[in-house]
């Protein structure tokens, strides 16, 4: 076992002293140390159901023959951090989890792990963790939240930043936005729409990280109990195989992860994760790899936040494996192994089959031809970036832009009514470096769809989006700003030009005439764990992350090869 070297042997009794300080005795120590982290805070409903849920997990372990090691890391929710400062926290905050859990882990040299998360920085942080440790182990998502009522209809966070937006539209009261808050969320869970936690928890389990079903349980239900006790025996059981996390992680199992994003038109910071994944994984796994998936899949899953329902009514319909039946049956998934021992097709066979639910079609009658994104180069974003096809906008937008030089900013001129349709809103310095920390898009999208404009004018970003944003957007332009990439270069009143048939975006301005005047700006932070990561941060384009292997672009301005660069409107 891999904790002998801390705990075995005559130099090891300081260590086996300090062990029995906590409460174990020499049975507890001389079985496997299987480590249990989760990101418990009450600080928001998303995380709020963890540390119960570590207590079952570790009574699972013990039942299997293993000595459960509890730790606690962080977690940033980011739907009260929206639209400020704190924003810029939450994607740093998905490193910081991934190295702590590894450092926690390896510091103690234990035999397996249960990771246990909640939101959305979280759970792609314990994906990271598992393959960069790669010893056995096993993810379970704490679950969704119920959903609100409000009116005799169920409402979301969702709907409360878009009422923010009515709000100050003045098309409700003070009394309307009040009432909206407060029936919004109901108790425990993560936000309940297929915004970034539900498609990343729903990501798990087609990566084969977490038991297929398991997941979709809502936080609050029983059976999420279960699920937690059976995921405690379960990484006993990949330990006693030798069953660990990159087998899961293939080309083909990132594929069909893909693949589900796009039909249930999950988030786009899907892509972002799933790249920062496969650099973990070591793993092939490019930007454009996205597209086959979403130019080949439909969406069957009529689910928030362009859709009527919640995760919630997904869970009910079959959750997960409902979505993999469907696109199994019509040949878009490949077989893969999963971490129960048994591959992802047995497993979704094996899952229960609702007779009536309306949450999950058909891949004969789809809810839209497509999925919810596509992959766009050109002479804005020339190492690619992602449009956000959740609405009623077509595949084509053109106007003009507006050009802000902040989240802040742009959300003023929105509340200010000073935004018409037709204009396309750019938001720059808000990238991975520029931010720092890449934050999300929410309350300005939001605001834009509360007042009406929604479908009737554009944004792009080299920030990013919720998973609740929905609407014609563009984030994750690549280079950003602070690098020097093209959007730096705007100005007011350029023609910006947003195809999603050519997946080109471009415009005809004299960029280059430009380029000898530019200056990067000064860095919004000079210390502590922001301006370290801004100093260290790789492209967008290749998930944002701070690994420092092969792939990983760093602080240096670097071009790539797309395949529609220097294309113009």
């Amino acid at each position: 076992m891999r904790s002998d070297i801390m705990k075995s042997g005559p130099d090891r009794a300081p260590a086996r002293a300090m062990m029995r300080a906590t409460g174990l005795d020499d049975a507890a120590i001389a079985r496997p140390l299987v480590a249990v982290v989760h990101t418990y805070s009450n600080v928001s409903p998303c995380n709020l159901g963890l540390r119960e849920l570590a207590e079952h997990a570790a009574a699972g372990i013990r039942a299997a023959g293993g000595t459960p090691v509890e730790f606690n890391t962080v977690s940033v929710t980011d739907g009260m951090a929206m639209g400020t400062p704190g924003m810029r926290a939450s994607l740093v905050s998905r490193e910081v989890i991934a190295d702590s859990i590894e450092l926690a882990v390896d510091g103690h040299c234990l035999d397996a792990m249960v990771v246990l998360c909640g939101c959305d920085k979280t759970i792609p942080a314990a994906a990271m963790a598992l393959a960069r440790l790669n010893i056995p182990g096993v993810a379970l998502y704490g679950g969704t939240i119920a959903h609100g009522t409000h009116d005799g209809h169920p409402i979301t966070i969702q709907q409360v930043f878009e009422a923010v937006g009515a709000h100050g539209a003045g098309r409700i009261s003070d009394a309307e936005l009040a009432s909206v808050e407060k029936d919004a969320c109901p108790g425990a869970g993560a936000c309940g729409g297929q915004f970034t936690a539900n498609t990343m928890a729903m990501v798990l389990s087609t990566l084969g990280l977490s038991p297929l079903g398991f997941n979709d349980i809502p936080a609050t239900h029983p059976a999420k109990k279960h699920a937690a006790y059976r995921c405690g025996e379960l990484a006993m059981e990949c330990l006693e195989a030798g069953r660990t996390p990159r087998e899961l992680l293939t080309r083909t199992a990132f594929r069909n992860a893909a693949r589900m994003v796009a039909a249930t038109a999950g988030s786009t910071n899907a892509v972002l994760h799933l790249l920062a994944i496969a650099r973990e994984a070591g793993t092939e796994w490019t930007l454009e790899d996205f597209q086959p998936a979403s130019e080949q899949t439909p969406v069957i899953a009529d689910l928030l936040p362009g859709g009527r329902y919640t995760a919630v009514e997904l869970f009910g319909a079959g959750g997960s494996a409902r979505v993999a039946q469907e696109l199994i049956a019509a040949g878009m998934l490949e077989d893969a192994p999963t971490v129960t021992g048994r591959s992802l097709f047995e497993e979704a066979a094996a899952a229960p089959r609702a007779e009536r639910q309306d949450v999950v079609h058909p891949v004969g009658a789809p809810l839209k031809p497509r999925g919810g994104y596509s992959i766009l180069y050109g002479n804005l974003a020339p190492e690619g970036c992602i449009l956000k096809l959740v609405g009623k906008g077509g595949g084509h937008f053109e106007g003009r832009a507006r050009v802000f030089e902040s989240e802040e900013q742009a959300f003023a001129a929105v509340q200010g009514g000073t935004i018409a349709k037709g204009d396309v809103i750019v938001i720059r310095n808000e990238g991975p470096a520029g931010g720092p920390g890449m934050r999300e898009m929410l309350g300005v999208t939001a605001a834009l769809v509360g007042r009406g404009l929604g479908d009737d004018v554009a944004l792009i970003t080299d920030g990013r989006f919720s998973g609740a944003t929905h609407g014609y957007m563009v984030g994750h332009i690549a280079p950003e700003a602070a690098r020097g990439g093209p959007i730096a270069l705007l100005e007011d009143g350029d023609r910006i030009v947003i195809d999603a048939v050519a997946r080109t975006i471009a415009t005809d301005a004299d960029l280059a005439a430009r380029r000898a005047a530019w200056q990067p700006p000064a860095p919004k932070v000079t210390r502590g764990a922001l301006a370290k990561y801004a100093l260290m941060v790789g492209s967008a384009s290749d998930g944002a992350t701070t690994h420092p292997g092969p792939g990983a672009s760093g602080p240096a301005f670097q071009t790539s090869k797309p395949t529609t660069a220097g294309v113009t409107a």
